[in-house]
């Protein structure tokens, strides 16, 4: 193969190396914008409460966290969502989850009381309600695998890993990942860089 020959063909394999990542790019950004910019509408454009949105996001964390592994014995046939105290999000959550299903299994979500055995959930989501409860409920969670999500104040300080925060009529979050880590609970970057901030261990890091 002569110099000009060859020359041509780097270039070639050059541009089909472009195109291939152009066609990759939109996929990837279409993920990330309909999380980023969900400021109380989906991705469909249709108007959505602050509420709607918020559930969104919780069933979204199914999908976006890589879950330990259990022994066949002990594994649940369906995710459970846990919803403490008062909050409308529960109400969305169960319109959201009928007839879906993630890696194959059906989700429930369930109302339970602070001194429930709470460690039954994949995700646990703690109303603002429950703040005079919260030490207790994150002391009786500890060791365990289950995400606790929460929009009320200083909930990651707290201890807390998810913590919704509406900034300029958006719904964003924040994720602790070294309480994350501690769980066992694997976060997938692509929702990492949607996080407000990013805290491992009281240092900001987004």
């Amino acid at each position: 193969m002569n110099f000009s020959l060859q020359t041509k063909w780097k270039a070639s394999r050059q541009c089909v190396a472009v195109r291939r990542r152009n066609l990759q790019f939109p996929a990837h950004m279409f993920i990330v914008l309909c999380f980023l910019f969900l400021n109380y509408r989906n991705c469909q454009g249709q108007s959505a409460t602050e509420y709607e949105v918020k559930a969104a996001y919780v069933f979204n964390l199914l999908k976006f966290v890589e879950w330990p592994e259990v022994s066949p014995g002990d594994a649940q046939t369906k995710w459970v969502i846990g919803i403490v105290g008062n909050s409308p999000i529960g109400d969305e959550l169960s319109k959201l989850v009928e007839n879906k299903n993630v890696l194959g299994k059906e989700l429930q979500v369930k109302t339970f009381q602070a001194t429930d055995n709470l460690r039954v959930c994949n995700i646990l989501f703690i109303s603002g309600s429950e703040k005079k409860h919260l030490p207790a409920i994150l002391a009786a969670l500890r060791g365990s695998s289950v995400m606790t999500v929460a929009d009320m104040e200083h909930f990651i300080d707290a201890g807390g890993m998810v913590q919704f925060v509406v900034e300029d009529a958006r719904v964003r979050i924040s994720i602790d990942v070294g309480a994350t880590g501690r769980a066992r609970l694997k976060v997938s970057s692509k929702l990492l860089a949607l996080a407000r901030a990013v805290t491992a261990e009281g240092s900001a890091k987004n």
